[in-house]
């Protein structure tokens, strides 16, 4: 108020005065400065994480986190012990926190690779992506295995396509466990033949490379929030809560749509995952836009624990700013989610990205 005051009355006191008054003011403020006590780089964050981080993946393993994004000639995979502090080792590309897998030329598999997950199944690690030959009507999902027990080790062997008996265009698929039996879930045509629709479909597995039988359809875009520019449903991610009830998040509309969201499905308890009958869709989306806070098009998401087990973590992809385009890159985000009292995540809205998170708890 007083620099407010001086501000509107400097025409009416000596030119000294108002001088004075600055030096004290200026004085106050050194004093508080030097008394205030230091900040702690590493107690806070701000997203995004990496710039130019589409359909981010993270797989935590004890105190390690494994992250992958889409680079489109490539599988890259980054480690760390500091997820918040993604960019230091993604600064050192040929540092020891980086390895890769790049497909041989002129494959099936050589081009437009999207969206790869990696998984630990039964002691072996498993990467999960959709690849085309340069074509997309000719995306399928594939399957790389590394025994080693270090995926920084080992070799990469590829395992080849995974799909059921119809071999129609997929993509984002992800896998899960559920009494016992393994399944995997991706978004796919209806046909072979484009109609601009993007369905979720399920399939058992027999092992983590193959399809058991043929897929089932569990959800097509039927709302507006799906619909933004193509109707669209892509990107599943399963998550479990407390009770072991399992929730299938997914991403709705065109991903260069600004309203590009998080849905949401519900399998009903203790039932037939292979049943369509028994998820339920949402009617409306669980996490959308944030335009005040920078956040177009938030989607594609993943999920963590933080280091001491306690937090549960979001992470996904955003703009900074709206109307899409090709050099406005989606970036990895993460941030913290609670629980619902029925059960249910509660996402809340994207983080701004001028405000300052605390790090995931038990975080060095």
């Amino acid at each position: 108020m007083i620099v407010k005051n001086i501000t509107m009355k400097k025409n009416g006191y000596p030119f000294y005065i108002v001088l004075f008054l600055l030096t004290i003011l200026s004085g106050c403020s050194k004093l508080s400065t030097e008394k205030a006590k230091p900040v702690d780089p590493y107690a806070t964050f701000i997203n995004p994480l990496w710039a130019n981080g589409a359909d981010p993946w993270i797989y935590q393993e004890g105190g390690t986190y494994y992250y992958t994004y889409t680079h489109g000639s490539k599988v890259v995979l980054q480690k760390t012990k500091r997820i918040s502090g993604l960019y230091e080792s993604m600064y050192y590309p040929d540092s020891a926190n980086t390895s890769s897998w790049t497909p041989p030329a002129r494959t099936n598999y050589s081009s437009n690779i999207w969206a790869p997950e990696l998984h630990k199944i039964d002691g072996k690690w498993y990467i999960y992506f959709a690849a085309d030959n340069g074509s997309n009507a000719n995306h399928r999902m594939y399957v790389l295995e590394n025994t080693n027990p270090d995926p920084f080790k080992g070799t990469w062997e590829f395992k080849g396509k995974m799909t059921d008996t119809t071999d129609i265009w997929a993509i984002d698929g992800t896998v899960f466990e559920y009494k016992n039996q393994w399944y995997t879930v991706w978004s796919g045509w209806v046909s072979k033949t484009p109609t601009g629709v993007q369905n979720l479909y399920i399939a058992k597995m027999s092992n983590p490379w193959t399809i058991d039988g043929n897929r089932v359809l569990i959800s097509t875009p039927d709302s507006g929030w799906e619909k933004d520019r193509g109707a669209i449903n892509e990107a599943p991610e399963v998550i479990k809560n407390a009770k072991g009830e399992v929730f299938i998040t997914f991403s709705g509309s065109y991903f260069e749509s600004d309203n590009y969201c998080l849905g949401m499905l519900k399998l009903n308890a203790d039932s037939d995952p292979m049943n369509k009958a028994n998820w339920h869709k949402y009617p409306k989306p669980v996490f959308v836009r944030n335009n005040a806070g920078g956040a177009f098009g938030p989607g594609h998401n993943g999920f963590f624990k933080s280091p001491d087990g306690k937090e549960d973590w979001l992470v996904y992809h955003a703009r900074n700013l709206p109307n899409g385009g090709s050099t406005n890159y989606r970036n990895t985000r993460i941030q913290l989610f609670t629980w619902n009292a029925d059960g249910s995540p509660n996402f809340g809205q994207p983080v701004s990205i001028l405000e300052r998170i605390a790090v995931p708890a038990g975080q060095q």
